[in-house]
């Protein structure tokens, strides 16, 4: 199996972050198939595109700031052994997980719950995935991890195309929701000083779904929205919340290789897992 080019260790030990591929989609309710496709396909191409080898000698296209960290990529685990996997995962290292359809967040989150207390959620998405009438879905995430957060700590980005029952829970759980537009009128700045003020200080979990992001900088998606976030603003954020919490895990969600673009999102989202790991424990991007 080919790893991620920014895995430069096998013990898994001493490793600072944990990579695992979890390709599975048997719970998505998309019309796009193919996301299970997405954890091999990102570390193909980001040894394609960030990888370079010049004499015989690999150096990476690595982000402009940060230091090197000790990365293991693990492999491909089945959804069924998520708990079994997280299990021999220490608290002191940070899982970021590849998927597959976005119901995999629950099985994680729920995992990561019975090692930490309450988890602040950071959830990237297009849809507040709050359906509670139908469970065990990737529509039906937050409603199937209310045991394991601090709603009252947590926030959604970049959501933009809500059902009423979706909009009717965030409203019932005062869930904070931020919209692209938001971005637009008070600028990103802003907007993620009030994500940081909303955060607990400790056991923050990022979910990235990579709808959250505009269909022009990640066409490969299993539901793409319009209007989306700018990657830019995206990363901007990504990095500011790693700089500044306490993050116990993270993962890359809803790639679809069969519907990208010259591997665009793929790549899109190799970048993302690369400026997470240089982020963590740098000073402010501010």
């Amino acid at each position: 199996m080919e790893k991620i080019c920014w895995a430069n260790t096998d013990d898994l030990q001493e490793s600072e972050f944990v990579i695992i591929g979890i390709p599975d989609e048997t719970q998505s309710h998309s019309l796009r198939k193919g996301a299970k496709h997405a954890p091999q396909r990102i570390r193909q191409v980001s040894n394609l595109y960030d990888a370079y080898k010049r004499d015989g000698i690999i150096t990476l296209a690595r982000p402009y700031l940060g230091s090197e960290k000790k990365v293991c990529d693990i492999g491909d685990i089945k959804k069924d052994d998520i708990e079994s996997t997280y299990s021999k995962i220490s608290a002191s290292q940070i899982p970021i997980s590849i998927g597959g359809d976005h119901s995999i967040t629950a099985g994680i989150i729920n995992a990561l719950a019975k090692k930490h207390k309450k988890i602040s959620l950071v959830y990237f998405d297009a849809h507040p995935d709050f359906i509670s009438s139908a469970r065990d879905y990737h529509g039906s995430v937050i409603a199937d991890i209310m045991q394991s957060i601090d709603i009252t700590s947590s926030v959604q980005i970049g959501i933009r195309s809500p059902e009423q029952e979706e909009l009717d829970n965030i409203k019932k759980y005062n869930l904070y929701v931020i919209t692209p537009c938001d971005i637009t009128e008070h600028g990103v700045k802003q907007i993620t000083d009030s994500v940081l003020d909303r955060l607990g200080s400790d056991n923050v979990y990022i979910s990235f779904d990579m709808d959250c992001l505009d269909p022009a900088y990640a066409p490969g998606v299993s539901v793409p929205v319009p209007l989306g976030l700018s990657n830019s603003d995206a990363v901007y954020m990504l990095k500011r919340i790693i700089q500044k919490k306490k993050v116990i895990g993270m993962d890359v969600m809803e790639v679809c290789p069969n519907f990208d673009i010259n591997d665009r999102t793929s790549h899109m989202a190799s970048r993302v897992i690369a400026e997470a790991i240089y982020s963590s424990g740098e000073g402010s991007v501010d």
